[in-house]
């Protein structure tokens, strides 16, 4: 009998993996994620079925960079703190929960937005591939004058 199938990867379990390489140290590969993920989840995935999701692969290959950066760049062993040291170190460590709380709201409010977005260009027959098409090129060097006739009209309330 062949290896059961894991579950569908959903928004939900997106936010598990995202986490478990939030917190990743060490070396980080596409095996010993998937052995991760499937210790903390329960569910077997394949490197395809996670490079599908953007979110999965960009904040892989981001955790990724980031440790190698860290392994090029040792740390000083920890050397004993003063009481003040400590204080400023738990007001930062406090200071950076709470704008990582904040930055979590404002990006579920913004998810929220793009799904109503979506929706909505759904409904008037806008393709993905319409609406990401990239911003036109703006000529710096030329500034296009464009005479007035009238004045514009006020907006009606």
């Amino acid at each position: 009998m062949g290896t059961q199938r894991g579950k569908n990867i959903d928004d939900k379990i997106i936010e598990e993996i995202v986490g478990i390489l939030d917190g990743w140290s060490g070396k980080l590969t596409w095996e010993k994620l998937i052995e991760s993920i499937e210790k903390r989840l329960g569910s077997p995935y394949t490197r395809q079925a996670l490079h599908q999701h953007e979110r999965i692969l960009s904040t892989f290959q981001d955790r990724k960079a980031a440790l190698t950066d860290k392994s090029n760049h040792p740390t000083k062993p920890a050397r004993p703190r003063s009481e003040e040291e400590v204080e400023m170190l738990v007001g930062r460590n406090e200071r950076l929960q709470a704008e990582n709380a904040r930055l979590k709201a404002e990006n579920t409010r913004l998810l929220e937005q793009f799904v109503v977005w979506a929706y909505n260009a759904h409904i008037r027959g806008l393709s993905e591939e319409f609406l990401s098409r990239p911003l036109p090129t703006i000529d710096r060097d030329h500034t296009r004058v464009v005479a007035i006739s009238s004045p514009p009209k006020k907006l009606r309330k």
